[in-house]
This record gives structure tokens, sequence and C-alpha cells, in this order.
């Protein structure tokens, strides 16, 4: 077991900057999630961890030791990609155990660890199987297997779920959950789903266009975004953002068509500050049904609906107050019809607030 740290990294090809200092540390026995969009350098960040990456400057340490200049096999990690990586032509088994044989591992040792994991996965089986005759997600459980029985310092995981269908995933990121849960193993998983980082993550980072914006536990990140672009990033839907004027000595929000008033634990950051443009970002369950009880401050908008999208336990309302598009989750029954005007309540203590310049958040 190791911790892992990320000291001023980065990563250059030619002249394009592709990560800038990194600095991250991922504790023992820790599963952290490196998330964001294609091309934020998340992925390049894990193949730096794994050494099929040269850094550009700063040092990668693997528990005590710093691993820069070290080979892949040195580095006791034990990686899962995306697209399997397995020897088509080596049965399930061999699969397995061909790690432990280039090690000369005694073969009494190599069965065990192979029946260990095999057990563990639910693949036992499988074990004289060629991967063309597996599912893609029996595929993966035994790509999983095969980094189980190297019992490395660090699991490496590189969107491993991603061409799975959407049941199969829900079903795998619960599997790898709990394997990472009965191991004690230091994961580092690469996604670019937010919803899979979400659930998975003890703690998550979340990277964009080769800069880590924010670390922190799934309800960090959801409560308490440090800039706009995690608000927007972090929650399904996302985040509704209205641009607006602080005016009133710091106690309103001045938007296209309705006014807001600042909710108490934001009035610090407010006061005194009339004229100036601040981001207002609601949640969707923060936007509710006039009829629906609500938590703390509120206050009432009408809205004209545009769009409805009935889920069964809940709709999805897109509607529109001014120049203003707003997205709401509310009651599937009785649900708005488009082109109807619905009152909503807006639940003000969930409000967050960001600089319009910095895009930074205000307030606590």
């Amino acid at each position: 077991m190791a911790n892992v740290q990320f000291n001023d990294v980065s990563k250059q090809y030619g002249k394009v900057s592709v990560i800038r200092n990194l600095d991250l540390e991922v504790r023992d026995h820790e599963f952290m999630v490196l998330v964001g969009p294609s091309g934020c350098g998340k992925s390049t960040a894990l193949r730096m961890l794994a050494g099929l990456e040269e850094i550009s400057g700063g040092t990668i340490t693997i528990g005590d030791r710093v691993v820069n200049d070290l080979p892949p096999k040195d580095r006791d990690i034990a990686m899962v990609f995306q697209n399997y990586a397995l020897y088509p032509h080596m049965t399930v088994r061999e699969n397995l155990d061909f790690g432990l044989r280039i090690r000369k591992t005694p073969k009494a040792e190599t069965d065990r660890l192979v029946a260990d994991a095999a057990d563990i996965l639910g693949i036992a089986h499988l074990l004289d199987r060629k991967p063309r005759e597996l599912s893609g997600g029996q595929r993966q459980r035994v790509a999983v297997g095969r980094a189980i029985v190297r019992k490395p310092s660090v699991f490496l995981f590189d969107e491993p779920l991603s061409n799975l269908d959407a049941k199969l995933r829900v079903q795998m990121r619960a599997e790898i959950s709990k394997l990472q849960n009965r191991l004690q193993t230091t994961t580092v998983y690469v996604t670019h789903d937010q919803v899979e980082a979400m659930t998975m993550g003890h703690r998550i980072a979340v990277m964009k266009d080769g800069d880590l914006k924010q670390v922190g536990t799934p309800l960090d990140l959801y409560e308490k975004p440090a800039n706009l672009f995690v608000a927007s990033f972090i929650g399904t839907p996302p985040m509704n953002f209205v641009t607006a004027t602080i005016s009133d000595g710091g106690g309103l929000l001045s938007a296209s068509k309705f006014v807001l008033p600042v909710p108490a634990a934001l009035r610090p950051a407010t006061r005194g500050n009339d004229g100036r443009k601040v981001i207002v970002g609601l949640r969707p369950e923060n936007i509710l049904d006039a009829g629906k009880p609500a938590r703390g401050e509120t206050a009432r908008l009408t809205v004209e609906v545009d769009i409805v999208e009935p889920l069964g336990h809940e709709v999805i309302m897109h509607g529109r107050i001014g120049d203003n598009v707003l997205v709401a989750k509310l009651d599937p029954h009785g649900a708005p019809k488009m082109g109807a005007l619905v009152e909503l309540v807006v639940e003000l203590d969930a409000l967050h607030l960001f600089d319009a310049e910095t895009e930074l958040r205000l307030g606590a």
C-alpha cells in the first residue's frame, strides 16, 4: 500500500502544454477519481504515474520513492485499460497469470493468486475460455483480475467502463467500488463521467485544460464548488446560471425580469458591492413546485415552460424567465404543460455566487 504524490508536475508536447504545475496527493488506501472533459489532461496524468509518459517537470512519488525515472515494471502499479488489453490467443487463466509467470512466481503461488482473483470477481467458470468468447463485462472483470493477482501498491484505471452499456456500467462501478473497499489498495481512476466520479470516489480531482480546478469529496464539490467550471461540471442536470447585479446595499440580486434577495449566508460577500456583476448558480433540485415544502429562505418566480421531460420518478422542466433559461426537477404528478406559466419556489439558501470576471466562488 502507498500514497501517491504529484509535485509541480507538468507535461509538454513541443510548445503545447497539456498539464501545468499539478500538485495532488492520493492518500494511502484512497480511491481518487480524476475527472474532466476530453483533453483536460487526466489520462496523461495517469500515464505519467504509470511510467507510460515521461514528465516534463516536477516529481511523482509512490510511497517514499521518486519514480520519475523508473520503468513501469518497477513502479509496483497495475493498470486497467479502456479496451481491456487482453491477449486474444490466451485463455482467461493464461491472461491472469501471465504477469506472474514473467516474474517467475512459483506455480503453486500463481495458481492460488489466480484462483483468489477469479473467486473475488466471479469468473472462476470462465478460466478456460478465450477473450472472444466473453461479453464486454466479463472481459473487463478479467482485466481487473489481471491487476488484482499482482497485488500492487497502486491500481490505475483509465476509463475502464467506457465500452460497456449503461446498465452494465452501473453494475461494474458498484463492483469496482466494493473491490477497492475489500482490498484497500490505493486507487487512481480516470473518467469523463461525473456520475461515475461522484458515486465511486472517496475524493475527486476535477481538471480542465491541464489545470487542477478543485479536489474534494463528492459532497464538497456538490455543495461548495470553488469555481464556475466545477459548478457546471458536477450535477445532473447541470446547475442553472444567471447573470445578475448586486444592488440595494448587497441585499438583492437583479437579473433579467426578476430579482432575488440575497440569503443571510451570502450577505458578507455582497454587502457594499452594489453594481458588481455576479453569476448566480442554482441547482435544478433547488427549484420546486410552488406547493412543495422548501428549506430555509425562499423566493417565488413565474416561469414560462419550454420543454417537459418525464422520467417517471420526476419531470425535468426547461423554462424561461426574461433572457434566462432555468431547468427544474419537478414532481411528475401534475407536471406543467409546454407553454404554460408556472409559479416555482427557489430555495435561496442553496444559491451559489461566482464573480463574473474571475469565475471564482464568493462567500461561504
